[in-house]
């Protein structure tokens, strides 16, 4: 049972999602709930929901928290400015472009020509500083201290974090309900911080993350948030080298797990995903039925599964 205090903050941001949600209604696609028997996933367990995000604008569930914090804001005449290594930066070129504002993106070296290409032809000037996310997030404070370019950040902020909780409320409306499970991959912890504020202990939430770019699970192993070295097959979508501040505060409270998959099991999934489904899907949204896949997650039979496949900015010629 969630404490009279708790009770009352997660009402109260569930009630700001519900308003991002109406205040985003426009900008955003409300993307499908595709509800299969375990069985067709060959999993034992009553159901598996899995949340078609990477159909969302832009590729990637990033979309909902960057309109949400660009209509909650005044819009100055520098337009915006991001450091992401990829989806970020897409979503907010993607809401500068709808709004008719200038953006400018700042990526690390790990960033893919895949991602570098969406944001140029989105019309974002591109600057590629650093080898990791961390420092390219530098760059991009001091050229927003010399714009007065509102900044957005990645994963960090709470228009952002509430905006990315509507896809959980999505997902319950959808249904019906809650599922009892609910799998999200894990960088930064925007998205897992959203979608743990909407459910609030009200289903299990999963947190997954490559084995080599664990930020939560260090933060949990620590008691507090710390720097962790970034690599692997999903660095580029999920390459923070710390959690963010509120989604540790979030995830200490609604978080109920936190799992770390290798690469070969991602891959594999994502892999998987494409070849029996048809579902192109990049590595940082494949964790979730990489974490069933490869047993790693055994949920109980009778349970009811949802997972959020969470973008799908890559090249698919990996796939091959």
């Amino acid at each position: 049972m969630l404490s009279a205090d708790a009770a009352a903050d997660a009402g109260a941001l569930r009630r700001q999602i519900e308003q991002a949600a109406a205040r985003i209604a426009a900008d955003v696609r409300r993307t499908p709930l595709w509800r299969l028997p375990g069985r067709a996933l060959g999993l034992d367990v009553a159901e598996v929901w899995l949340k078609l995000e990477h159909l969302q604008i832009g590729g990637s569930f990033k979309a909902r928290g960057m309109f949400n914090r660009m209509r909650s804001l005044p819009l100055p005449p520098a337009g915006v400015v991001v450091a992401s290594g990829g989806n970020a930066g897409i979503a907010v070129a993607t809401a500068a472009r709808a709004l008719g504002v200038p953006c400018e993106v700042f990526l690390p070296e790990v960033s893919t020509p895949a991602k570098r290409a969406a944001l140029a032809a989105l019309g974002a000037t591109v600057n590629v500083r650093g080898a990791v996310y961390a420092e390219a997030l530098a760059a991009c404070q001091a050229r927003q201290r010399e714009t007065g370019a509102l900044l957005m950040h990645a994963y960090d902020q709470s228009e952002v974090v509430i905006g990315a909780g509507t896809l959980a409320a999505e997902i319950e409306a959808d249904a019906g309900a809650l599922p009892d499970r609910l799998l999200v991959s894990v960088g930064g912890g925007g998205l897992v911080a959203g979608i743990a504020a909407w459910c609030a202990g009200r289903c299990r939430v999963e947190a997954l993350e490559p084995e080599r770019a664990p930020t939560l699970h260090a933060a949990r192993q620590q008691g507090r948030p710390v720097d962790v070295a970034v690599a692997g097959v999903a660095a580029d979508s999920l390459g923070a080298q710390r959690i963010g501040s509120i989604a540790w505060d979030i995830s200490q409270r609604w978080v109920d797990g936190s799992l770390l998959l290798p690469d070969e099991a991602i891959r594999a999934a994502q892999q998987r995903l494409w070849r029996d489904y048809r579902l192109a899907v990049e590595p940082a949204a494949a964790l979730g039925p990489a974490a069933l896949w490869s047993g790693a997650l055994r949920p109980q039979p009778h349970e009811r599964v949802a997972v959020v496949l969470c973008g799908a900015n890559f090249d698919p010629a990996s796939l091959a």
